[in-house]
């Protein structure tokens, strides 16, 4: 098979390369390229049936250069990614060599490449490529939230916050210090955007968990739960959401 090594450290490439001279009845190293941008040059210059491909590189990464290909050459990813990161590639059946690529793992990649030109199994897609990019690529997490009060803005702490509360319709936000905000989010907005110690304990509540000081079990499986703040607010979990306080606390 005609193929590409692509990698913007040259060590790697080298080591590569040196692994793969042991399979010349299978691999035919015709180019290799050092950033993404190289990368589609040089693939779509010899249109290689096969590239092993890094995917941090300088200039363009390895699923935007793949976005940009004019054909699917078969590929197997080179990272460094961690072990959670290398679960979206099994789950897409695309083949990958965790760096620093050992001879016996490379083996298993030979392998089935002789395999793929009967059975294919390592092409690829844009909505596999797109799919594997949402879940590898870091989280952004909030800090902060934006509320208007005035003809001001002001960016409150997450962590100066007690819980969100919906009503009618109109989501406000109370903070430790007996404050409370209007806010332009939706409560399943927030469900999605806050970290994990917010939880959603009812359709209309949202509790900064790291302030619940006490928890009181309800009629009907609910619970109370005292709150340190100023308020020293007291909220009731709805039914449905009660095993979100369970499972928190192993109740």
């Amino acid at each position: 098979m005609t193929t590409i090594l692509i990698d913007d450290e040259k060590l790697a490439v080298s080591r590569l390369k040196r692994l793969l001279t042991e399979y010349g009845d299978t691999i035919e190293i015709i180019g290799e390229a050092h950033n993404g941008i190289e990368g589609l040059e040089t693939i779509e210059r010899l249109k290689p049936e096969l590239i092993f491909l890094d995917i941090e590189m300088p200039g363009m990464n390895g699923f935007e250069m793949l976005s940009n290909l004019s054909y699917s050459p078969l590929v197997v990813f080179a990272t460094a990614y961690d072990e959670y990161a290398i679960r979206a590639f099994e789950e897409n059946s695309i083949d990958y060599l965790l760096k620093p690529i050992e001879k016996e793992r490379l083996e298993i990649t030979i392998q089935k490449l002789k395999k793929n030109k009967t059975h294919p199994i390592l092409g690829f897609d844009n909505v596999q490529l797109l799919k594997i990019l949402e879940q590898i690529k870091p989280k952004k997490e909030m800090v902060s939230i934006s509320v208007k009060t005035g003809d001001k803005i002001l960016l409150l702490r997450l962590e100066d916050i007690s819980y969100f509360e919906a009503e009618d319709k109109y989501i406000f936000l109370n903070t430790k210090d007996g404050k409370k905000y209007l806010s332009d989010y939706t409560i399943a907005n927030l469900e999605e955007k806050l970290p994990d110690n917010f939880l959603r304990i009812s359709r209309s509540k949202i509790v900064n968990s790291h302030l619940i000081k006490e928890i009181q079990k309800h009629f009907s499986g609910k619970y109370i739960l005292f709150l340190n703040d100023k308020e020293n607010s007291k909220i009731e979990t709805g039914l449905k959401f009660s095993d979100n306080i369970k499972n928190l606390f192993q109740l």
